[in-house]
């Protein structure tokens, strides 16, 4: 009979639970109706006239909630939908754009294969190699004054363009001993001496350019009426004179130690004008003026 009282007494105390005393403490509902009560809105409360009646729900609400779950697709590309995007207004950062393809104007052209090269490797050009101790010169095996110059003089300013040795050397120097000793024959042979010149031009090498202009110098001051026979080909070698006339180096207070030897582009191309305009007679200026504005009258001023 005791053991059954103590058995009942256990049970009845399972049955009954101790809940904790939450007087004083922040769970005390007798507190509660203290505080007060929860804004509509993290800015406060709605005005009056937009308020919704309570148990009334939004006009969005019950479009949402009646609108038909749409069948998702198989597969969506990417940066399709509208899934982690943002409803900024701001444009993002634009792909890079391609920039414009330069225009090349000083850009170096092919050097196309010179006649020098082939007449000199065939055998043809009466010249060698005269190698000394204060510089090379070329050995004539023919007396200069007795050469064809409407033949060999446009064979040598043709190979002006070489860049190789010894034909670089051969022509360049062959071209000031032709001019030296050529006298009255230098004359006649000036048409034909435009296409070579032309062609050297149109390369747009620097070093090309610049021996052509020592050359060029020389042929000016290397007979009379020379350089009035060269004003109607100035249309075509002009133009490049003009495209590289300010080419300068612009090394500020330091020394350009190309001056010394003659390779200063924008330099070259002022003396050559220059010359062109003392030995070209009356209409040498006019026509310089025409194709190069920018020059100044070396005679008038």
């Amino acid at each position: 009979i005791y053991r059954d009282l103590r058995f009942s007494q256990a049970a009845a105390m399972n049955d009954k639970e101790i809940a904790p005393t939450l007087r004083g403490t922040r769970r005390d509902p007798g507190q509660k109706r203290y505080l007060p009560n929860s804004a509509q809105s993290p800015f406060g409360d709605f005005p009056a006239e937009y308020r919704l009646p309570k148990g009334q729900r939004s006009t969005k609400a019950k479009t949402a909630a009646t609108q038909v779950e749409k069948p998702k697709a198989d597969y969506q590309s990417r940066k399709s939908g509208t899934g982690g995007a943002t409803s900024s207004l701001l444009k993002g950062k634009q792909p890079d754009q391609p920039k414009p393809p330069v225009a090349g104007a000083f850009r170096r052209r092919p050097i196309p294969p010179t006649e020098f090269r082939r007449f000199y490797e065939r055998g043809d050009l009466p010249i060698a190699i005269q190698h000394r101790a204060n510089g090379n010169k070329i050995d004539w095996k023919v007396d200069i004054e007795k050469l064809d110059y409407h033949h060999y003089l446009p064979i040598f300013f043709d190979g002006l363009r070489e860049k190789e040795e010894p034909y670089r050397f051969l022509a360049t120097q062959g071209c000031f001993d032709l001019l030296e000793k050529g006298g009255s024959k230098i004359l006649p042979t000036i048409p034909q001496l435009i296409i070579p010149i032309k062609t050297a031009l149109n390369t747009r090498d620097v070093d090309i350019i610049v021996t052509l202009l020592k050359v060029l110098q020389q042929l000016v001051v290397s007979g009379e009426l020379i350089g009035e026979a060269l004003v109607p080909y100035y249309r075509q070698m002009l133009p490049v004179f003009n495209l590289f006339k300010s080419k300068n180096n612009n090394s500020g207070d330091q020394i350009e130690y190309g001056q010394r030897k003659r390779n200063v582009l924008g330099d070259l191309i002022e003396e050559t004008l220059q010359l062109f305009e003392i030995h070209g007679g009356e209409d040498s200026f006019i026509n310089i003026k025409y194709m190069i504005p920018t020059y100044e009258s070396c005679v008038l001023n």
